[in-house]
């Protein structure tokens, strides 16, 4: 991933990512929000209102947004300022939301960008719209992402070696606890 700097940046570049909501996802996100809001997660109750079916939170769905702003335009080392929003449509379960950016005012003096910010689902209707302002990093940053999985790896592999250095440990100070107490190994006191 590219953070762009302010220089690398012009009115009209844009950037779009695509996400299918699913149930995995929404569940994800309303335990880790606490949003626990019937209309997201209970059938029953979101056929009792005029959407018929659980509705994405419209923060999910901003959040894709954010996703945009942090990883694709600007990209890394951007730092979310504002972001104004309207929630134009429900999202539901299997919509597939693309959320889309475009630079639409640069402030070099200031180092801030105002982006158009939009999510459509997949008939093309607009979910969401509004205006975020962003500081892009001061200078371009090349971030290479770590890959799924090697963190688990080598925080595993790290694990072993502490517990094998906390083994080593133990048995040193018994060693020494021994020799401390009892002399040399192969020596009696008779007192």
């Amino acid at each position: 991933m590219i953070g762009r700097s302010m220089d690398q940046l012009a009115v009209g570049d844009a950037a779009t990512l695509s996400r299918i909501v699913t149930e995995h996802d929404l569940a994800g996100f309303v335990d880790s929000v606490g949003d626990r809001n019937p209309v997201h997660s209970d059938r029953a109750f979101a056929a009792s209102t005029p959407f018929r079916e659980p509705i994405a939170p419209g923060i999910w769905t901003a959040g894709l947004i954010s996703a945009l702003i942090g990883t694709r335009l600007p990209g890394p080392g951007s730092i979310y300022v504002s972001q104004d929003l309207r929630f134009l449509r429900p999202v539901k379960l299997g919509d597939t939301i693309t959320a889309r950016v475009e630079i639409a005012e640069l402030l070099p003096e200031r180092n801030r960008a105002r982006l158009k910010t939009t999510c459509l689902n997949q008939q093309g209707e607009e979910v969401l719209s509004g205006e975020a302002w962003v500081l892009p990093p001061k200078h371009a940053i090349h971030y290479v992402e770590e890959q799924p999985g090697s963190a688990a790896l080598s925080g595993w592999m790290l694990q072993s070696f502490a517990c094998a250095a906390q083994a080593l440990a133990f048995w040193w100070m018994l060693g020494a606890s021994a020799f401390a107490l009892g002399g040399a190994p192969g020596r009696c006191d008779p007192t």
